[in-house]
């Protein structure tokens, strides 16, 4: 009787492999999460009143993240898969696509939210001192967008050709210099004024311009990026964006779903909002990793399908997905059995705001949303290795139902309307997120039957 042996995808090489590339990345990523997490901590302790400001700046300027992210989705992919093919050196006209395109639409987001800042917090029914404040955070967090996005795009391409240690080293630089920042403009260290909430944006679009410089002289140094190369096939230009739209309207879904419901906890009251906004950031910390993960999965997949290797790209998929099952269970537990020390990383046990302890009740909540980790780790994981075997717009259509459908409404339900509080707005993230994960991980299995009978002929067609 012969003795059956390990799956192809879960090979030890093929373990070395996810993990030589993941972990740099996830660190990478983990480092973009850091930075929010130490605005959060620092503007907490100093000025916890402040908080909503900031969290709810993030709307207007992360949804414009997460679509330029998204859009710059194919400089990751065509790059891997010119790689894969060998074929590295003529891979600069694709960065330079992502450079150009992050430079003109970085452009125009930031002079429409520059100048539209107060307008859009005018009809919300919050107080006149979180409007005011959280349209002036807006305005100096959106003077960062443009070297945001560029960075995006100088990280991916460094990403895309196995370079990441460059990368996770460059933006450990960036959290250190953030956290100088921090020190200087919020807590007021060195004789220098604390601004609270502003203090923060400008310590996050400064840091941002510093990350961008560096980023770009990695890419001039150590890669054919701004050297000259020859044309592209017929359509690899629209191919690149088209690769994006997807992910782009996914970032969209997600990242102005969760920062919608931070308006809604600020219609609770600051309280609510404040504790509220830093329980997801604790779980915004853990989806990082996740995302590294899967930028990680992607890459394999695309450089299996550069080389028409279906069998590759199918091992990629199933190894990052036990991948995810098994980092979502151990952050989960991470999190619900250290929620104590987490809360008092934000905020000391003294600290009281409008009346009440914040470090008991963020416990307990930051207990409750251990539970959104799973879920969500896998919805991101799951979505990025459905796109890279050319499955686009099916995850595109389940972000948008799960948050804008999902959990915005939940959050208003439980949270408002039944007077649930914090622990209702997190119990209507944890509906959406599980929804989101389970129809998610049934794309991926969908995708992989799909690339299995060779129907996932080229990355950029979709069936949905």
């Amino acid at each position: 009787m012969s003795r059956r042996g390990w799956p192809a995808w879960a090979k030890p090489t093929e373990l070395i492999d996810l993990l030589r590339l993941a972990l740099p990345i996830a660190v990478s990523r983990a480092s973009m999460m850091l930075m929010v997490l130490t605005d959060t901590i620092v503007l907490g302790r100093n000025a916890p009143e402040e908080l909503p400001y900031i969290l709810n700046s993030w709307l207007p300027v992360g949804v414009t993240l997460g679509l330029s992210m998204g859009l710059l989705l194919g400089v990751s992919v065509i790059t891997a898969e010119l790689s894969g093919r060998g074929e590295e050196s003529q891979s600069g006209r694709v960065f330079r696509r992502g450079f150009w395109l992050s430079i003109g639409f970085g452009s125009l987001m930031t002079a429409i939210i520059y100048f539209l800042a107060h307008a859009i917090f005018a009809p919300f029914s919050f107080s006149q001192d979180i409007k005011t404040g959280s349209a002036t955070a807006t305005q100096i967090l959106a003077l960062g967008l443009i070297a945001h996005m560029v960075a995006h795009a100088a990280g991916s391409y460094l990403e895309a050709l196995r370079r990441p240690i460059i990368v996770s080293v460059i933006l450990y630089v960036g959290v250190l210099a953030n956290l100088i920042f921090d020190l200087a403009f919020v807590a007021g260290w060195w004789c220098m004024p604390a601004l609270g909430a502003d203090g923060v944006a400008i310590a996050t679009s400064g840091s941002r311009w510093f990350i961008m410089v560096l980023l770009l002289g990695c890419v001039l140094w150590f890669t054919p990026g701004f050297k000259t190369s020859i044309a592209g096939p017929v359509g690899e230009g629209v191919r690149q964006i088209k690769l994006g739209i997807g992910l782009a309207i996914s970032n969209v879904a997600e990242w102005g779903g969760f920062n919608s419901t931070f308006l809604v906890a600020s219609t609770i009251s600051g309280f609510a909002a404040s504790v509220y906004g830093m329980s997801i950031h604790a779980v915004g910390f853990t989806f990082m990793l996740f995302l590294g993960l899967g930028t990680a999965t992607s890459v394999r997949i695309a450089e299996g399908v550069g080389r028409s290797d279906i069998t590759r790209a199918v091992n990629a998929s199933r190894l990052g997905l036990a991948a995810c099952l098994l980092l979502g269970a151990l952050m989960a537990i991470g999190m619900f059995g250290y929620n104590d020390a987490l809360a008092t990383l934000f905020v000391g046990h003294e600290q009281n705001f409008e009346g009440r302890a914040l470090q008991p009740i963020l416990a307990q909540m930051i207990a409750l949303a251990a539970l959104v980790v799973i879920f969500d780790g896998l919805q991101g994981v799951c979505s990025m290795a459905s796109r890279a075997q050319g499955l686009i717009w099916l995850p595109s259509i389940i972000h948008l139902g799960s948050y804008f459908l999902v959990m915005i409404p939940a959050t208003i339900i439980l949270g408002v309307m039944m007077e649930r509080g914090v622990q209702g707005m997190i119990e209507g993230v944890i509906i959406a997120s599980a929804l989101a994960g389970l129809a998610q991980l049934a794309a991926l299995e969908w995708a992989i039957t799909r690339t299995k009978k060779g129907l996932a002929e080229a990355p950029s067609e979709s069936l949905i």
